[in-house]
């Protein structure tokens, strides 16, 4: 008999997997779904077949009843307190699977507070914008005991993923020091890409033949981010695909693990110093990572919104 799934964490990125999960992952029992606010859960349901949901109001109810427990929420305090309400009852036998981008220490934090439930525990952040978690085409990235990460194999690759990069039998924490250090490479892109379109447009180069540039050299998420920006997706969309806030927050946590380990991430402080300027403008939950452009434009004496 398959097992019971719950799904805690609704955000643009949630319900792309929960899309996919629904879709593709073979259950034969509804996904329990738990967000803070229950309206998001009930607007992705009535998106989703009939009878193939089910909305709980805590997390306590949805703990009882399921076998294996996604959570993806936005930061460590969100993840620490979740958790903290999950383990207050019997969870031995139970599989814990968290996405969430946190830092390392709190990831290994996390997996102790639930492995000595007698519950297993597998870290797997993910790699990909809410477009891939909606395409089913993500990157998981799990840690754990190899026991574990199997138990999680069925709803991964074709399912809400395309690949895995496994870190089988070793510390929980590696998939969150991957997910920075990765991170890391989308701020620098973003940042370098936001500067280079604005230097182009204050040289009279324009933004048109960069573009060409970048798709034509380069392209995929370069190309991706290249045409947010041009487009004015940046400043015009309602909903962030990575906010201000937890950009912030990967910077913060990626030069922190950095300097722990006697490194440096010179360039991301680059970028965090420019979603800074972003959060300032549009607001930490509002302004888009590919904001950055807008910072670099307001630094250079034109407006933060272009005009596409």
């Amino acid at each position: 008999m398959a097992p019971q799934l719950l799904w805690i964490g609704l955000g643009n990125m949630g319900r792309g997997m929960v899309k996919n999960l629904v879709e593709k992952g073979n259950l034969d029992k509804p996904l329990i779904l738990y967000n803070r606010t229950r309206k998001r859960s009930e607007e992705l349901a009535a998106t989703l077949p009939e009878g193939k949901t089910e909305i709980v109001d805590s997390l306590e109810e949805g703990i009882k009843k399921a076998d294996i427990i996604f959570t993806i929420v936005s930061n460590d305090a969100a993840v620490q307190s979740v958790f903290q309400d999950l383990l207050k009852g019997d969870v031995a036998g139970k599989l814990f699977v968290d996405c969430s981008t946190i830092h390392p220490d709190t990831t290994e934090q996390v997996a102790k507070s639930v492995t000595d439930k007698g519950a297993q525990f597998v870290a797997s952040p993910v790699f990909g914008a809410p477009p891939a978690a909606a395409a089913g085409q993500l990157v998981f990235v799990p840690a754990g005991p190899k026991s574990s990460i199997e138990r999680l194999r069925p709803y991964m690759k074709g399912v809400m993923g395309r690949a895995e990069i496994p870190f089988e039998d070793k510390p929980y924490g590696n998939a969150s020091k991957l997910k920075l250090v990765g991170n890391s490479f989308i701020l620098n892109t973003v940042t370098i890409l936001g500067e280079g379109f604005t230097v182009a447009e204050k040289t009279g180069v324009g933004a048109d033949g960069l573009q060409q540039f970048v798709d034509t050299l380069f392209g995929g998420i370069y190309s991706i981010y290249a045409d947010r920006m041009v487009k004015g997706t940046y400043w015009k969309m309602e909903e962030p695909l990575f906010s201000a806030n937890n950009a912030r927050k990967d910077a913060g946590h990626a030069m922190n693990m950095a300097k722990s380990a006697g490194a440096e991430l010179k360039t991301v402080a680059v970028a965090d110093e420019y979603l800074k300027s972003v959060a300032e403008y549009a607001g930490g939950d509002k302004g888009d990572i590919a904001g950055i452009y807008g910072s670099a434009r307001k630094n250079a004496g034109l407006k933060y919104e272009n005009d596409a």
